[in-house]
């Protein structure tokens, strides 16, 4: 998630672009190319278990098969270069890693109408052949798909593949689909609609409570198919924020400390733990566990922007992996299953770096890789980084 201007393709002037490669690589063949790498570093190569996710670049459609040199298909919100797909892994201490690929299905769209549509009869056609409901999705379609949208984004569709071989799938739509001043209240109809109405309360007060200018709601997840706990997702950016406030978002979660998502963002961001170019973003999950208070939080820190390139990243990384007592050795097989290039010879694969708490699972470290595909950021001067 790029939480730039996804109108203003700034980041396509930076660095090397695909443009200067002469073999015509399409969308499609570059980011099947990562899958299958990633699926090898993450341990899922060979079995096949990896198809589910490959199902899932299916919803690319005719934008799969666009020359990586012809410049993405639209300005997509997902990565800083637009490209419109991203790659995560999981860490959970103890446990095998989850990979998790998100796509926008209608990335080819000229209008966020267009977008969509495909996004939707994507999803699902999905859903159709992997044998799960959409019905979550079409419970607050009205909410997320006026007949004229505004926003920054219409739908993206994720998925996450474990090694029980079980997977999840997931959609993100913007609350700003009616406009930005309208986001209060379509996330609180949304949590009405779900069960979790006597949530909203705490959750504006403390979370939303410096205001929409500088918390503002970016994105609402609903989990579809086969989820133990399915679960409603409110995403938060804060801006102009320090590592502090993600003590006062973690205490909503009953018996999550609290100190150590701020120690998570101060060992992620370097220096005060100040964030004013690019916002935290925290994310708080709903579960029917409790409909007052959320059962998980995420503290999701824009790790490329306080750092001078990419190996100081790929160090910040390792380090919150082995602090978790996670296996940091698959972020190098990644880091070699996404790129050839050299970690210090840019900024932006590694694009965010988050921790999830909650009251009924350990904690998790999660990791995002941009495929790069359409431009390099190139590495930026040391004390641009020491605000983070």
């Amino acid at each position: 998630m790029a939480l730039s201007n996804p109108r203003h393709p700034d980041s396509l002037s930076r660095g090397t672009t695909a443009a200067e490669d002469p073999t015509p690589v399409t969308l499609g063949e570059q980011v099947r190319g990562q899958l299958r790498r990633m699926c090898g570093a993450a341990g899922f190569a060979g079995d096949g278990s990896g198809l589910p996710l490959s199902d899932l670049l299916d919803l690319l459609g005719p934008a799969a098969d666009r020359p990586l040199g012809a410049g993405p298909p639209s300005p997509s919100f997902v990565c800083d270069d637009h490209s419109p797909v991203e790659f995560s892994l999981a860490f959970t201490a103890g446990s095998p890693v989850a990979l998790r690929l998100l796509v926008e299905p209608g990335c080819a769209a000229d209008t966020l109408e267009e977008n969509a549509r495909l996004g939707r009869q994507a999803v699902e056609a999905l859903a159709a052949r992997r044998d799960f409901s959409t019905e979550p999705l079409r419970r607050v379609e009205d909410l997320f798909f006026p007949p004229v949208m505004r926003g920054s984004f219409a739908l993206w569709c994720a998925m996450d593949l474990r090694h029980d071989l079980t997977t999840g799938v997931k959609v993100y739509v913007d609350p700003q689909a009616h406009g930005r001043e309208q986001s209060l209240q379509v996330t609180e109809e949304t949590l009405g609609r779900f069960g979790f109405g006597r949530a909203w309360r705490a959750l504006r007060e403390r979370v939303l409570q410096r205001g929409p200018g500088r918390d503002e709601i970016r994105f609402l997840a609903l989990d579809l198919g086969r989820w133990h706990t399915p679960r409603v997702k409110v995403y938060v950016a804060h801006h102009d924020s320090t590592a502090t406030l993600m003590r006062t978002v973690s205490r909503l979660v009953p018996g999550v400390p609290a100190e150590q998502a701020v120690a998570f963002c101060r060992a992620v961001g370097g220096g005060t733990g100040r964030f004013a170019h690019r916002p935290l973003v925290s994310c708080l999950a709903y579960t029917g566990r409790d409909t007052t208070l959320p059962s998980g939080c995420t503290v999701h820190v824009p790790v490329r922007e306080h750092v001078p390139d990419d190996g100081i990243a790929l160090d910040r990384a390792h380090g919150v992996l082995r602090h978790h007592g996670m296996d940091s050795g698959v972020i190098d097989a990644a880091w070699a299953a996404m790129t050839s290039r050299q970690p210090r010879d840019g900024v932006g694969l590694i694009a965010y770096v988050s921790l999830v708490q909650s009251t009924w699972q350990p904690p998790r470290v999660n990791v995002y890789f941009s495929p790069e595909a359409y431009a390099v950021r190139p590495p930026r001067a040391a004390d641009r980084t020491e605000e983070g």
